[in-house]
């Protein structure tokens, strides 16, 4: 008999980040490991990474891991864990080791551990086996996993939903996953980011009406910005597109490349003579396909309005598409850009996210799921909180034991003895790496406060030069503000700050001696209450001292 142990490092209570283990006895499977997009809190960030120190501290354990599809949330961690863990085994399905293959390349990370997998083959590791189902999402070779123990299986959705349209490598083996639940499911890991949306995704996962009519309506240049990884959607535009004669630009070459890709895999059709360089963006009738890099969403489109991007130029006879949801925290940001756009008086046209749904299961896609598995226990994983509490109270409707039922946060262990669940003995220490640009790891809560406050109050610099010997003030102190206050208009206040750190800094200076600790917190303190007295703003304060 098996001690089972599941938890998430990353992907619980929130939107990404994907990363979840489990533990069988002395081995470890590792299922997905993503980033999630920093939202509009996070200044200066640009996506956030799980920690994955268990993963150091035991990897000898990990058998691999275990990717569903290429998309951000479930690979974005995979380059950084390579630097760490060097022998660590990755696997995917043709496509989605394609799409990891084009990162760790462009990163300069050895893509010799990436093992290509095929749904519905075994993998065998000694008493315990991996099993791929394929799955339908939005890009092609997405698969489940089934992780085969002697108390029964764990399975793992990933992302999917139930379209019987989407053929061929979107294809679900509903088949396979009636099998499965036939032989025994000891627990299921499903999804929940569309929870509490009544009835099936499809058809309203599908824009193929849509993009007829804009296609239709719209002669001048149209602009489509894009999720880069949502092939299937891309391959609804490109049928529509190659109905009306019309030409593609890609913009980013990431994209471009992901594109020839499901071309050239024969994952869709389309004549790629049709695709032109971006020396013809300008050209009139042409479709443009925009997305973004591994930055803040809508980063490109954003610099394209602004005026910024050297090869395009937003004018009033264009229309401007948003091709994919909304996610949930991306409002606030997607309302400006919508708002910038508006004011070009170019044409805008925005897919609702409550009519055009991403490729993720509703309500009846899960109880199908629960339904097919039959699981002695359901983990609702992959959203917020209330999308699995509204996942869980869906298991509820199938009459799966409200006992059974495993609601937890990233960290908190389940355990299974003998196919029994048990108390967990401890939680999994877990935290965010938070990426700015190239930048990982140094970048925690204390350098986003400072930035909150920066952005709130600004900064202002005490500066002041002192005689090496003597000790005695040579310059200053000067006071430099930015992001506080219009130095022209408040020269009373810049000279009284300049009195009060003086005073402190004579206090604090004896005979050949000063005392500098003492100044730095004296000149915070004191300064600090007469600015917020003065201005009810609290500006980070630096001080810099020189002797010569």
């Amino acid at each position: 008999m098996s001690k089972i142990k599941i938890f998430g490092l990353g992907g619980l209570n929130e939107n990404g980040k994907n990363m979840y283990v489990v533990e069988v006895n002395n081995d470890l499977f590792v299922l997905d490991a993503g980033l999630k997009y920093a939202d509009d809190k996070m200044l200066g960030i640009d996506y956030v990474l799980p920690s994955f120190d268990y993963l150091k501290e035991n990897a000898d354990k990990i058998k691999g891991i275990f990717v569903t599809h290429g998309h951000d949330s479930q690979t974005g961690a995979i380059g950084d864990i390579i630097k760490e863990i060097p022998n660590i085994k990755i696997y995917g399905t043709e496509f989605t080791i394609e799409m990891i293959k084009e990162e760790l390349i462009e990163d300069k990370i050895d893509i010799s551990n990436l093992v290509i997998i095929k749904p519905h083959q075994k993998i065998v590791f000694g008493d315990v086996s991996v099993f791929p189902i394929a799955l339908t999402h939005s890009v092609p070779g997405n698969v489940g996993y089934v992780i085969n123990t002697e108390d029964g299986a764990i399975v793992y959705t990933g992302n999917f939903l139930f379209d019987q349209t989407m053929l061929g490598a979107y294809k679900a083996d509903i088949g396979k996953l009636a099998y499965v639940g036939k032989q025994g499911v000891l627990c299921l890991l499903s999804e929940s980011l569309y929870a509490d949306k009544i009835g099936y995704t499809s058809p309203n996962n599908r824009i193929t009406s849509i993009m007829s009519e804009v296609l239709e309506k719209n002669e001048g240049r149209i602009l489509v910005n894009i999720f880069q990884a949502q092939i299937y959607r891309i391959q609804e535009l490109f049928k529509q597109i190659a109905l009306r004669n019309r030409k593609v630009v890609i913009m980013g070459k990431k994209l471009e490349s992901i594109i020839f890709k499901a071309i050239d895999m024969g994952y869709f059709e389309f004549d790629k003579s049709n695709i032109l360089t971006i020396h013809h963006v300008n050209d009139e009738n042409i479709v443009v396909l925009i997305s973004d890099e591994r930055e803040k969403p809508f980063s490109n489109i954003t610099r394209i309005i602004r005026g910024y991007d050297k090869f395009i130029k937003l004018s009033s006879e264009d229309t401007v598409v948003f091709a994919s949801p909304i996610y949930d925290g991306m409002e606030k940001s997607a309302t400006k850009v919508f708002d910038e756009i508006s004011k070009k008086e170019s044409n805008l046209i925005i897919l609702s996210s409550k009519k055009y749904l991403a490729h993720h299961a509703s309500s009846e896609d899960l109880m199908m799921m629960i339904n097919l598995m039959n699981p002695k226990y359901y983990f609702p994983v992959i959203g917020e909180y209330r999308h699995q509490v509204a996942n869980a109270k869906l298991a509820e409707k199938m009459e799966i034991n409200k006992q059974n039922i495993l609601l937890r946060l990233n960290g908190e262990v389940v355990t299974f003895e003998k196919g029994i669940l048990v108390k967990s003995e401890g939680n999994v220490k877990v935290d965010d790496i938070l990426v700015d640009g190239k930048t990982s790891g140094d970048i925690g809560e204390l350098v986003l406060k400072d930035r909150e406050l920066l952005s709130d109050n600004g900064i202002v610099i005490v500066s002041v030069t002192l005689d090496k010997a003597t000790k005695k003030v040579l310059a200053g102190p000067e006071i430099l503000t930015r992001g506080f206050i219009y130095v022209k208009d408040n020269l009373e206040l810049i000279k009284e700050a300049a009195e009060i750190s003086l005073e402190v800094i004579e206090a604090n200076t004896h005979p050949n001696y000063i005392d500098f600790n003492k100044v730095k917190l004296g000149i915070r303190n004191n300064l600090g209450k007469y600015l917020y007295k003065e201005t009810e703003c609290k500006p980070m304060i630096l001080i810099v001292m020189q002797e010569v």
